[in-house]
């Protein structure tokens, strides 16, 4: 597409925009009676506007019903014929789950949160032999991801400097190329246990060719599991067809679903069936015979079998709400909007000498996000736009981050990121 910067052309992208009528399925966050130009929904999506029966409807429950919610319930699904309740409120948002991530309802199952999901997988995949005991992952990569890791090899009686392998960004881009990344596992491939990094980085936006890493991963006949925090509802996955071995993220972000979020797991179905060790608790007992409250786990099939505690229902409610508008629209059309939004963002930062794009410039390489690095004033710059009513994400040293969401951004909030920036460097 070829953009023009001005204020009618951003509004003729929006009147003609056909996801356009889904913003209003959101609550925009308001600054003296002017919508604010949310662009932060990297680190918080927007609150749906179905959330709030959502929850009231569980909270009908457990007032009309107490603990028989967990057995009883009048509300059928959307297609009829099941009355779920409490019991098996999760199994509501697997389709849509399944649909989002590009798997098998089997292989999938919201719980948790993401680091908690995170230590259950790396129990059950991550076993190293005195041969193959390195895990490689991304230098830089969230910190709580560092910290599971570091965590997992000292209880194994490694050291963490010896055993965890950081492939780092390229000094002159400040990114790690697919080679990067291939050269790595092949180097270290007789040491390797595990393969653990994000799907896109939360720092630099940048998407890693997941399809090629796994691909690369299982020709070595090593297992390969990834973060999908900032990936999931943002681009497009097909985790099952790729052949992933185990994913995990959170849903407080691109897929909108409250802070604090439910997150989930996904564990290809070639695993199902194996006898891995896992850290049990008894909601991932088989359902059929979890009241029976015998010694001796027995999980339940697929990804359920990951579960250890109650599920809360009411972050259930508001994630499955969130989840139906996702999948609704369908990450293809989102995706496509997404290009043109981060593309249009692209286009009114680049002549800004003051800032260099970090984030890939190929559209196959990011989501929504650009990170700026702003060589002088960053913290100031930043400033200035929250008070423009500009709502992004600050990193130190030098670092704005801005996600332009397909679901609920305009193509006007875009454009009063470069009006902000005109102003300011004038």
């Amino acid at each position: 597409m070829t953009y023009e910067n001005s204020l009618d052309f951003a509004r003729h992208l929006d009147a003609t925009d056909p996801l356009r009528s889904f913003r209003d399925r959101f609550h925009i966050p308001q600054r003296n009676g002017r919508e604010l130009a949310y662009l932060c929904g990297n680190s918080l999506g927007l609150q749906p506007k179905t959330a709030r029966a959502a929850l009231e409807q569980e909270l009908n429950t457990w007032q009309n019903l107490g603990v028989e919610g967990w057995f009883e319930s009048g509300d059928a699904s959307p297609g009829g014929g099941v009355a779920y309740t409490w019991l098996n409120y999760h199994e509501r948002c697997k389709t849509d789950l399944a649909s989002i991530i590009g798997a098998t309802s089997i292989e999938v199952c919201p719980m948790n949160a993401l680091t908690v999901n995170l230590h259950l997988l790396l129990t059950s995949f991550y076993q190293p032999t005195n041969k193959k005991a390195r895990l490689l992952t991304i230098k830089g990569d969230f910190p709580s991801d560092q910290y599971a890791l570091e965590t997992h090899v000292r209880s194994r009686g490694f050291n963490p400097a010896d055993t965890i392998i950081e492939i780092a960004p390229r000094p002159e881009t400040g990114l790690i190329e697919l080679a990067d990344i291939q050269n790595a596992i092949a180097e270290h491939a007789d040491s390797l246990a595990l393969i653990w990094m994000s799907g896109l980085n939360y720092y630099t936006g940048q998407v890693y060719d997941m399809v090629a890493i796994a691909q690369t991963a299982r020709q070595r006949g090593i297992l390969i599991g990834f973060d999908l925090a900032h990936a999931i509802g943002n681009i497009p996955l097909n985790l099952h067809d790729w052949g992933v071995d185990f994913a995990t993220w959170c849903s407080y972000k691109y897929l909108n679903g409250g802070p604090g979020a439910v997150s989930g797991v996904f564990v290809h179905e070639r695993h199902h069936d194996e006898e891995l060790p896992r850290l049990a608790g008894w909601w991932g007992y088989r359902e059929d015979r979890r009241f029976a409250m015998t010694p001796g786990f027995v999980p339940a099939p697929g990804a359920d079998g990951w579960q250890v505690s109650t599920p809360n229902i009411l972050s259930l409610s508001l994630h499955r709400a969130s989840l139906a508008i996702t999948a609704e629209v369908g990450l293809p059309a989102l995706h496509l909007k997404s290009r043109l939004l981060t593309g249009f963002l692209d286009y009114l930062v680049a002549p800004f000498n003051d800032i260099q794009i970090l984030t890939p410039r190929d559209p196959k390489q990011r989501g929504c996000q650009l990170s700026l690095l702003v060589r002088t004033d960053g913290k100031v710059l930043f400033n200035h736009l929250t008070e423009a009513g500009i709502i992004g994400d600050w990193r130190e040293p030098d670092c704005i981050r801005l996600a332009p969401v397909p679901l609920y951004n305009s193509f006007e909030d875009v454009w009063r990121v470069g009006e902000g920036l005109r102003c300011f460097f004038g």
